[in-house]
């Protein structure tokens, strides 16, 4: 279930990905496109149809798709105040103290990042940037097969501390209960968001990024999805803003031989459970710390209650490499620029500095990443599919937009004009131009 490989095996299995711009998909999927909408279609047709007609139609194209998609019927999406505020009483002492403990941690971590205004002064006026935070943002919790508050204090905290005033929550039914459930309500009640929508899907994102009769539309969309979340996207991208395109999660581990097999299988096994497309790799010099770990996930998958998920995502996207040292190891990990990469070796600190690529960096093994998924401080929604390349985690940079600023003088646009004029004429724009030269003769 687990193997073990050699760098060119790997190469050739675990360590290639989909290309960025395309998405794995089954043939269950494809059978459920075709018994929807009565036709073959793609994915891509399939959620552009959904964008289509919810931009036309409005609320009643959200309670269509609800029913047919989520079996949900409403004649409203809104989550009423007042079961927010029930839901932050329902749950229990210590899942509250924990909601509490991680949006403290949370917001603490994201204080620290600068978010400054600035202008300079100089003989010719005064330049500089506003740094503004975006006005209404929208942000996709997934919750139809369990609950993930934590998405919610991950997402609105970061938002909160960049000051953004209006922030709306989508989170699809449970597939069970067709309700969301308290604790992500409780969640949202604690941080003091109140505009929460029993919404999920292709259908929720048309709502954010196009609005509808009861459902103004948002500025930016943010929070990772399924296959129809991140298209639906993707499509809507230039209407609004958006975060990012999630692809599925992963997880990287470079141990040697200090490390302990069973909390690396461990760590390995809590990111394989989240889907069967997640990627969970080891990277280790140590064959027999690879076997000890193969081991260790044999025994735990028996007594996970996610194993028939883990048995494909262990199987198909995950495994050992053997390399020839960490240093290489911290190679083939950069060039992979894993979502999450975790430093189980007795150096830690010192291979950190080769490390470039990597949403999260999680240094020794009581930096284990459920912890970062949770309550470490760092926001866990990250770049995957190789993005940590270019991309970084999300942060309160995300919920801002920089506006430029200009305030020249007389002196110094008379002076700066005669050169703007000269760069608009050879690029053939005499608007431009003598606009330029009026402000160069000026007097005033």
């Amino acid at each position: 279930m687990f193997n073990i490989f050699s760098i060119q095996e790997a190469k050739q299995s675990i360590l290639k990905r989909q290309p960025p711009d395309e998405f794995p998909v089954s043939q269950s999927v494809l059978d459920g496109i075709a018994k929807l909408f009565g036709e073959v279609l793609s994915p891509e047709q399939a959620v552009t149809r959904i964008l289509a007609d919810v931009r036309k139609r409005g609320d009643s194209a959200l309670k269509d798709w609800s029913q047919r998609l989520d079996n949900r019927s409403a004649e409203t999406f809104r989550v009423p105040v007042e079961k927010l505020a029930h839901a932050l009483k329902s749950i229990s002492d210590e899942e509250l103290v924990a909601i509490k403990i991680s949006a403290e941690r949370v917001r603490r971590f994201h204080n620290r990042q600068p978010l400054n205004s600035w202008m300079m002064q100089e003989g010719d006026g005064t330049l500089g940037q506003f740094i503004r935070p975006i006005k209404r943002v929208g942000l996709y919790v997934p919750g139809g097969t369990a609950p993930l508050p934590s998405t919610v204090i991950m997402s609105a905290v970061p938002a909160q501390v960049a000051g953004v005033k209006e922030i709306v929550v989508v989170v699809p039914p449970n597939r069970a209960t067709g309700e969301v459930a308290d604790i992500t309500l409780a969640a949202c009640a604690f941080l003091g968001i109140q505009e929460v929508y029993t919404l999920g899907g292709a259908q929720a994102i048309a709502a954010l990024a196009y609005g509808t009769e009861s459902i103004r539309a948002v500025d930016k969309i943010f929070g990772p999805g399924n296959l129809f979340v991140t298209l639906a996207k993707r499509q809507v991208f230039g209407v609004v803003g958006i975060d990012g395109l999630a692809g599925p999660t992963e997880t990287m581990v470079i141990a040697d031989d200090s490390a302990s097999p069973a909390w690396v299988a461990a760590d390995l096994l809590a990111q394989a459970e989240h889907d069967v497309m997640a990627s969970a790799i080891l990277l280790t010099p140590s064959r027999k710390l690879a076997e000890a770990v193969q081991a260790e996930v044999a025994r735990r998958v028996e007594t996970l209650p996610r194993a028939a998920i883990l048995g494909q995502s262990l199987a198909n996207r995950s495994g050992a490499i053997i390399t020839r040292d960490i240093f290489e190891a911290a190679d083939f990990a950069n060039a992979y620029a894993p979502e999450h990469l975790c430093l189980s070796i007795a150096e830690p600190w010192a291979l950190s500095e080769k490390i470039d690529a990597a949403g999260g960096v999680f240094i020794g093994e009581h930096s284990f990443e459920a912890l970062g998924d949770y309550v470490a401080g760092p926001s866990h929604v990250m770049p995957t599919n190789g993005t940590a390349r270019f991309a970084s985690p999300l942060n309160v940079w995300d919920f801002v937009h920089i506006v430029s600023l200009v305030a020249l003088n007389r002196e110094s646009a008379a002076a700066l004009s005669k050169h703007a004029a000269v760069l608009a004429r050879a690029e053939g724009l005499e608007a431009h131009a003598q606009a330029a030269d009026e402000r160069a003769d000026s007097k005033v």
